[in-house]
């Protein structure tokens, strides 16, 4: 058996670009009290999600879009074969498989977002293609929805998570997704011209696409700090300034080139931005859950 196809499929799924969702996780356990949440279930959810889930989900995506050009987490893309869609249909059933083992309703929410991402991708659906559609779905799936399904699938009860304050939590995770995911797709707006995906960086156009993230960015840090005060936890809101100090920096510098010159739009600013909005959320919302089960 040749392993070269097998290889180029695994480097498909893009495991790595998938570390870079972490903060919807750690978001989901910070809201949480320590005691309401098991260690070894939290385990699984980041295996099934991160590692199992989101891979699958990137390896679908690229097998319908075949880029030629630079996507998330891979600068040149190898050529698509069969055997990544093999490699998908095996993650998302061990996924499953290791969700059905968690928890029966953590599964039920998985099986959803695992077909919204088929559709988001699959040439007889492709939501992709609707800018304000996919955008729609993206940003809640990748929020909201994952944030309590991440919660759901460390055995958090009903209670808990359909209290008013985590839910406007979740809703503070779907903005900062509206305002960070068109980022995403600045730099490929060559590619999804050519396809015929009028995605909603394409529609905004660069600029746009700026100005739109700076918005909904606003707009969750504002839900954020009124969330944190309704729940008497302003010190997390605190941790959650103090890192996001990098990334706005990061983002007003990579504005501020772009406004110069709409070219500085491309593949390595946008995994700078995402690297570095990842690790320092990833870092602050993980202090968080630190803090709440050894207080200081």
């Amino acid at each position: 058996m040749n392993p070269a196809p097998w290889k180029s499929a695994f480097a498909l799924l893009r495991i790595p670009f998938s570390i870079f969702l972490m903060p919807i996780y750690w978001f989901g356990l910070s809201a949480l009290p320590c005691g309401a949440w098991a260690g070894g279930r939290a385990v699984g959810v980041f295996v099934v999600l991160h590692l199992l889930a989101y891979p699958a989900s990137n390896g679908y995506n690229s097998y319908y879009d075949r880029d030629e050009g630079s996507i998330g987490g891979l600068k040149s893309p190898p050529k698509v074969t069969l055997e990544l869609l093999r490699l998908v249909w095996l993650f998302d059933a061990l996924a499953l498989a290791g969700a059905w083992l968690l928890n029966p309703l953590f599964f039920g929410l998985l099986l959803v977002y695992l077909l919204v991402s088929k559709a988001y991708s699959h040439e007889g659906i492709r939501l992709k293609k609707y800018p304000l559609l996919s955008t729609l779905v993206v940003v809640v799936f990748q929020g909201a929805f994952t944030f309590v399904m991440t919660q759901v699938g460390v055995g958090a009860s009903r209670f808990l998570i359909f209290d008013s304050s985590n839910l406007l939590l979740a809703l503070v995770s779907t903005l900062f997704l509206c305002g960070s995911y068109p980022l995403t797709q600045v730099y490929q707006h060559e590619e999804d011209s050519r396809r015929g995906d009028h995605t909603m960086s394409l529609s905004l156009g660069i600029r746009g696409t700026f100005l739109f993230a700076a918005g909904g960015l606003v707009l969750g840090t504002g839900a954020l700090a009124l969330a944190y005060f309704w729940r008497h936890e302003l010190r997390y809101l605190l941790i959650f300034a103090v890192a996001t100090v990098p990334v706005l920096a990061v983002f007003a510098r990579w504005a501020a080139q772009v406004w110069d010159n709409p070219a500085a739009a491309d593949f390595e600013r946008t995994m700078r931005l995402n690297v570095v909005s990842s690790l320092c959320l990833s870092a602050a919302f993980g202090l968080m859950v630190v803090l709440r089960c050894w207080p200081l």
